[in-house]
């Protein structure tokens, strides 16, 4: 209601937080959502199972089958969430026509021209991955085969991506974020740890040297602790990964399941923004390892939220959604982890986090943990609120009713 939000206003004015403001900023932000939440990481360029250390459980009915009904599901989805989004999209997205196919190495614009017609109808953007797993030639190993074959293979799949991307960065007008990341690693303890990361290094260095528009196209590696059958050793570790993009002039990426279960992305934030001028987040929730659950409103999704607004540098963080539950509603979960995302940065955008820095360098500890407590019960729900009317978007849970519409009406006549 009104009153609630002008109650809200005036709560937050007295800690010199202006709502209105507030409420600008949170639109203006992009969360890049991730296609693959719609139909279990299958996509539609190979007919093997799911592969390359990660895996999705469940079997809920209404699985996207199809582009379009993956797109559907997709604008259904997006329809639920206020604010700027963009589609990211793997290789494995691509869309032949009839009696048309071409393997990973040889993929073309114009595979992916129905995405780009999607993107501008809606005005939104396209982020890319190139995909090294669920592929007969991943089976062992990718940018880091010992294969010559094989390696090459899949830096050809690198560069072709690179031209992928630049296309959709031309056809959309918006800068496209292209991420690399490879399951590569061992089961047990290798014998030889350099000789892997050494020809990752090299096939990356191969795929760079392919040159690209770095107006259009902002490349990514990610890191990985380990998956299922690479639990001993990854190619791709954090510390490979960080020394790698400080190096090249690549952006890191942080995928907060991709680090024991001690770390935290949300303390490495900071750190990574005085290194490098751009950083990207795959946002997602680990439970134990990195088990990508739907995203909640919790401690680390918030904190991470925090850490961004915080740095004075959200233009320079490029938020993107990375999981997937084939356990429940498909469209619900896409559409629960992006409203959870927006509101940790409502959140973070509703903190005066200048001041709460000055009582820190002023030694007023106590001050600091008793504020940021009570901050914690401030009437953030009634700016929520206010933000999804102004959006168009349904206010609190009201959104589900829409989603179990959808599922009564589409999800439930696919067989």
């Amino acid at each position: 209601m009104k009153n609630m939000y002008e109650y809200a206003k005036q709560k937050y004015a007295g800690i010199g937080i202006d709502t209105e403001e507030v409420l600008e900023k949170l639109k203006d932000i992009t969360v890049s959502v991730h296609c693959w939440q719609g139909d279990d990481v299958g996509g539609f360029d190979q007919k093997m199972g799911l592969s390359g250390g990660i895996q999705v459980t469940g079997n809920y009915p209404g699985k996207a089958r199809t582009p379009q009904e993956l797109m559907d599901d997709f604008d259904k989805a997006l329809s639920l969430d206020g604010g700027r989004h963009k589609l990211n999209l793997h290789a494995c997205y691509a869309i032949f026509k009839e009696g048309e196919w071409a393997d990973r190495d040889a993929l073309e614009p114009r595979h992916f021209e129905p995405w780009v017609r999607y993107a501008k109808e809606r005005n939104i953007g396209i982020d890319f991955n190139p995909t090294f797993f669920s592929h007969p030639k991943a089976a062992h190993f990718t940018l880091t085969s010992p294969d010559e074959e094989i390696r090459k293979f899949w830096v050809r799949h690198g560069i072709a991506c690179l031209r992928i991307s630049e296309y959709l960065a031309e056809q959309t007008g918006y800068p496209c974020v292209m991420n690399i990341w490879i399951p590569d690693g061992m089961k047990d303890t290798p014998a030889d740890r350099t000789g892997p990361r050494a020809r990752y290094m090299k096939s990356l260095d191969e795929i760079l040297a392919a040159g690209y528009d770095k107006s259009k196209v902002l490349i990514t590696l990610e890191s990985k602790v380990f998956g299922i059958g690479l639990e001993s050793y990854t190619a791709g570790s954090a510390e490979f990964t960080l020394g790698y993009v400080l190096s090249r002039g690549i952006v890191p990426l942080m995928d907060n399941g991709h680090y024991h279960p001690t770390e935290t992305v949300s303390d490495k934030i900071s750190s990574i923004l005085l290194l490098s001028d751009k950083l990207a987040l795959h946002i997602t929730r680990p439970v134990r390892w990195d088990s990508d659950h739907v995203v909640r409103y919790d401690d680390e999704t918030k904190e991470i939220a925090k850490e961004i607004v915080a740095s004075g540098r959200m233009d320079d963080v490029l938020i993107a959604l990375d999981y997937f539950d084939g356990s429940i509603n498909r469209v619900a979960a896409w559409v629960l982890g992006m409203r959870n995302v927006r509101k940790a940065l409502l959140s973070a955008l509703l903190t005066p986090h200048k001041e709460l820095a000055k009582l820190q360098n002023e030694g007023k500890f106590t001050d600091v943990l008793v504020l940021q407590e009570e901050y914690k019960t401030y009437p953030m729900e009634a700016v929520w609120d206010e933000y999804c009317r102004r959006c168009g978007v349904p206010c609190a849970e009201e959104w589900y009713a829409q989603v179990k519409e959808y599922e009564q009406k589409v999800l439930s006549k696919r067989q």
